[in-house]
């Protein structure tokens, strides 16, 4: 069995390429019957400690995967990563185990790509200005994938912890040395909101955490954090303002989507309301905007197949 570590698969994997196996990914979904079993959250503790499996099988490119992800918030207080996962690849033929892959950094590049994919078709095309709200793990792996797909010229950065901020901003800087534009940083997720053509949502908040009325028209949004039923991290405000509501797939925003599924829940929005799956937008079956003052929205909470192919693209390049 391969053995791949964290350290191999930022020096080999881009978020470039990343981008294209999701995409590639959410296309194979349509056309081929990929296996999904749904994932299992297992709770360990009242921190909100967890972890999930998720296995996929991909028959066209002949891997399956189970991906197995560790999220700790008190893990500060230890000085390990918040987040910790690995993925355990097999080829179909004959069911061998052949990579291990330690996949924290995959998870941030995957997770990013699948916003780099929705900015893509979604984002206008004149998109500039981009908004994070949460600085933690993830944020970075989506300023990545929003930095491929759109010439942005100024981010704005809004962390309840301000020193998160700060940290981001230095890791970005660092990442793009002669990029020419502006990092700021803001006291209010409503200020950072109400600048944006495009915002990303990457916090673990179980209310919302930033306001629909501050939301303009034109802009995109990402919300990538609230991949539990009890999470919510925008409000009704900012669903009933969007001309298209996108998930990665229905099944599991259904079940995990607490941005979607809490208001459904209450009768302030009804779930049905939702456009399409992003794989329905890649394919070109729907269309991901039609023009300049539509908001649109994707609520993601992931998938094990991208998993899959993203781990098969880093296996097949060793």
């Amino acid at each position: 069995m391969l053995i791949i570590s964290e350290e191999d698969v930022l020096k080999n994997y881009s978020m470039k390429q990343c981008i294209e196996d999701v995409e590639r990914a959410f296309a194979l979904s349509k056309r081929s019957e990929i296996v999904i079993p749904f994932r299992t959250l297992m709770h360990q503790g009242d921190d909100g400690a967890h972890t999930l499996y998720m296995p996929s099988f991909v028959p066209e490119i002949n891997y399956s995967a189970v991906k197995i992800a560790s999220i700790f918030p008190g893990n500060e207080e230890y000085n390990v990563p918040r987040i910790q996962s690995t993925i355990v690849l097999s080829e179909s033929k004959t069911g061998q185990h052949i990579a291990n892959i330690a996949s924290s950094a995959l998870t941030m590049l995957r997770t990013g790509a699948i916003s780099g994919v929705a900015t893509k078709h979604m984002a206008r095309e004149d998109a500039r200005i981009l908004s994070v709200i949460g600085c933690g793990v993830q944020s970075f792996g989506q300023i990545l994938a929003i930095m491929e797909v759109r010439d942005i010229d100024k981010i704005y950065l809004y962390n309840r912890t301000k020193i998160k901020a700060f940290d981001l901003k230095e890791k970005v800087t660092k990442q793009y040395p002669n990029w020419n534009g502006e990092i700021l940083i803001v006291d209010s997720a409503n200020d950072a909101v109400s600048k944006a053509d495009i915002i990303v949502s990457s916090t673990s908040a179980n209310t919302p955490v930033f306001s629909g009325e501050y939301v303009n028209a034109g802009t995109h949004i990402n919300a990538i954090g609230s991949c539990e039923p009890t999470k919510q991290e925008y409000d009704v405000a900012t669903l009933k303002k969007a001309n298209k509501v996108v998930v990665d797939t229905l099944e599991g925003a259904r079940v995990e989507a607490g941005g979607l599924v809490i208001p459904n829940e209450k009768g302030e929005w009804s779930i049905e309301n939702i456009y399409s799956e992003l794989a329905d937008i890649v394919v070109g079956e729907k269309v991901g905007r039609e023009n300049i003052e539509e908001i649109t929205l994707l609520d993601s909470v992931g998938v094990g197949f991208l998993d899959t192919v993203c781990a098969a693209s880093i296996y097949e390049s060793f």
